[in-house]
């Protein structure tokens, strides 16, 4: 029996405060963390991953990272593969709310209370996405809901 569609990380835990060295560049190093996937279905095409938190004070959320086209036979991204431009061939990072394409980390407003940060694996039906690079994950969010097989997520949290 395959497992269930499932996403986690060696880089951070479940529920547990973001290491510093994930957060965004003034408080923290920027490392996008190390993410691994099983279980996806197996009419699979690519994979989406995105970090979104929905806890910033605009009502929108914010979006850290998005990255779209992930090869199918793609299971896990390595710990600053973004950072380091070692995503995989064909990939696409998409612009984040802090404007510019790739992870930005966690950066709630001092004194706010912790906010949320949802990982999210979407397994799609497409192999390519036909987006622009210059949008974000909020642009394109509906789209991968609608053109999803499964998704999994993860959480995690940070405040200052």
């Amino acid at each position: 029996m395959k497992p269930e569609f499932s996403l986690h990380s060696t880089s951070m835990e479940e529920g547990q405060m973001v290491p510093k060295h994930f957060l965004y560049q003034d408080i923290g190093d920027n490392f996008s963390p190390e993410l691994e996937w099983e279980g996806a279905p197996d009419e699979t095409q690519s994979f989406v991953v995105t970090c979104f938190d929905p806890d910033v004070p605009t009502g929108k959320g914010w979006w850290h990272w998005t990255v779209v086209n992930i090869p199918a036979d793609v299971t896990t991204l390595a710990e600053g593969a973004s950072n380091l431009h070692q995503l995989p061939q064909g990939s696409v990072e998409l612009n984040s709310d802090f404007r510019r394409p790739g992870y930005g980390g966690p950066r709630p407003p001092k004194g706010d209370r912790p906010h949320r940060y949802v990982f999210t694996v979407y397994a799609m039906k497409a192999e390519k996405l036909p987006v622009d690079p210059k949008v974000t994950g909020a642009e394109i969010q509906h789209k991968l809901e609608k053109e999803s097989l499964a998704k999994a997520t993860f959480t995690v949290k940070y405040g200052r």
